[in-house]
């Protein structure tokens, strides 16, 4: 049998951190939602050194510019759901509550076969190390919700 509460906790307080990073992530488009998002990426372009007009730069000032203030908006408050998902989440698994240890199985194994198809066709470390983690969450959620009863 599997001793769930430090590692439901461990589970708990990666789920948080995730919520963090929403919350930030919502934060920065909420602050940048009114402004001149093309003259923005010009600026961001010239203080980095970067020729705006050369090739990749100007793609990403490009991408930027024919984002508009709404969809901003709309991809802040996506975020702040995100968040509050996730805070909720690890707040029930915090305190031991069954359903948000279902939930972090199902939320977890849903992203497996992006995150599967990411590391085969676009292998680099970073996907390699979130597919891991997330196995790791799913796996040990799984031996929460099933323990294994042993037998002498």
């Amino acid at each position: 049998m599997i001793a769930s509460g430090k590692g439901v906790r461990a589970v708990a307080v990666l789920e948080a951190s995730k919520g963090m990073l929403a919350l930030l992530v919502a934060i920065g488009l909420h602050a940048y939602a009114g402004q001149n998002l093309s003259a923005l990426a010009t600026q961001w372009m010239t203080h980095l050194h970067l020729n705006p007009a050369s090739h990749y730069p100007g793609i990403f000032i490009s991408a930027v510019s024919a984002v508009s203030p709404s969809s901003l908006t709309l991809m802040a408050i996506g975020a702040a759901a995100y968040t509050l998902i996730r805070f909720i989440e690890a707040y029930g698994l915090w305190h031991n509550l069954r359903w948000t240890q279902w939930f972090a199985l199902v939320s977890g194994a849903i992203y497996l076969p992006l995150e599967l198809y990411e590391v085969v066709n676009h292998f680099n470390l970073m996907s390699v190390v979130v597919l891991i983690i997330n196995l790791l969450v799913v796996g040990y959620m799984y031996l929460v919700l099933f323990p294994r009863r042993v037998s002498i």
